[in-house]
């Protein structure tokens, strides 16, 4: 006897919206725990090859935290695609010019570099202070425990 695998079907995935406060949070594990949201991976009806999780919107991402001295050593590349266009910043120079940046590689580095994670990566909205317009689609409060002290 063989037992089939559940496969949900797309019109009865159950898409949630969650609003997380990056305030005073650690930036990798308020990225794991994003990630984890976005690939339905605290859901029942996971699958790995679809797309299963709900939308996360992030606020107060001015406001993350980093431990030790990344803010002055962690770097952040991008290039123009001409010859010697590589452009290379601090990470407290992304955060006062593009604070929403930050949140946001750290959360794409954390997806399947594949179809399947521009589109997961589509569901994520990260905004720098604490207004959003998503109101109409009354996101619940997600609470991400926080480490007092970090964990060293």
């Amino acid at each position: 006897m063989t037992t089939k695998t559940y496969l949900p079907p797309q019109d009865s995935i159950d898409r949630k919206w969650y609003v997380v406060d990056a305030e005073n949070q650690r930036l990798g594990r308020l990225a794991t725990e994003i990630a984890m949201i976005l690939r339905g991976k605290n859901k029942p009806t996971y699958t790995p090859h679809m797309d299963t999780g709900d939308f996360v919107i992030v606020v107060n991402a001015d406001k993350i935290a980093v431990t030790g001295r990344k803010s002055s050593q962690k770097l952040y590349r991008r290039h123009s695609g001409r010859p010697g266009g590589m452009k290379t910043e601090t990470y407290s120079q992304l955060q006062a010019r593009i604070p929403e940046r930050i949140i946001e590689q750290a959360v794409k580095g954390m997806l399947p570099k594949n179809a399947l994670g521009r589109q997961l990566f589509t569901k994520l909205k990260v905004y720098a202070g604490t207004n959003h317009p998503h109101q109409a689609q009354k996101p619940e409060v997600l609470e991400i425990q926080t480490i007092p002290g970090g964990n060293r």
